[in-house]
């Protein structure tokens, strides 16, 4: 009974709203940390200037966050687009597919930025992995919607 009165609750449509107020919220978040970034980079570098390379450790830390903005605002918009396809009830499309490997790509990106910046700052290589492994679990979901419009297309000839 208890299930039944979670689904009424909690359904799809909600689902894919509170993914896009998150997208939203990520989006706020990351204007923030672009606009109050030296301010952010110069807190860090105070905090921890003993562990790195002082004054250039922090533009390079400065340079890794306003780079990965890039591929970041991307990724936001594109799964915004997504999440909306999604809404609209337009699934398994070729558009999604073309939008998932650019959410790919986007975390591929972020994890090279993070990589190059790595040797200066060693705490960027675990946003590096968790950037490539996300970019890895997207490119797999991006192959089952492929192989699933495949199928689909092929059961529309068949029927």
């Amino acid at each position: 009974m208890r299930n039944l009165e979670h689904d009424r609750v909690w359904n799809e449509s909600r689902s894919i709203k509170l993914s896009r107020v998150l997208v939203l919220l990520f989006f706020i978040a990351l204007l923030a940390c672009d606009i109050g970034g030296w301010w952010l980079v110069q807190f860090i570098c105070e905090m921890l200037v003993h562990r790195n390379h002082g004054l250039a450790g922090g533009y390079v830390l400065l340079a890794c966050l306003y780079l990965c903005s890039v591929p970041a605002y991307l990724l936001l918009y594109d799964m915004n687009r997504l999440l909306r396809n999604i809404q609209a009830a337009r699934v398994f499309l070729p558009a999604n597919v073309r939008l998932l490997r650019r959410i790919s790509w986007c975390c591929f990106a972020a994890a090279l930025i993070c990589l190059v910046g790595a040797p200066v700052w060693y705490s960027l290589l675990i946003v590096t992995v968790a950037a490539a492994f996300v970019g890895l679990i997207v490119r797999i979901v991006k192959n089952v919607f492929e192989q699933a419009i495949l199928m689909k297309d092929e059961l529309d000839y068949t029927v």
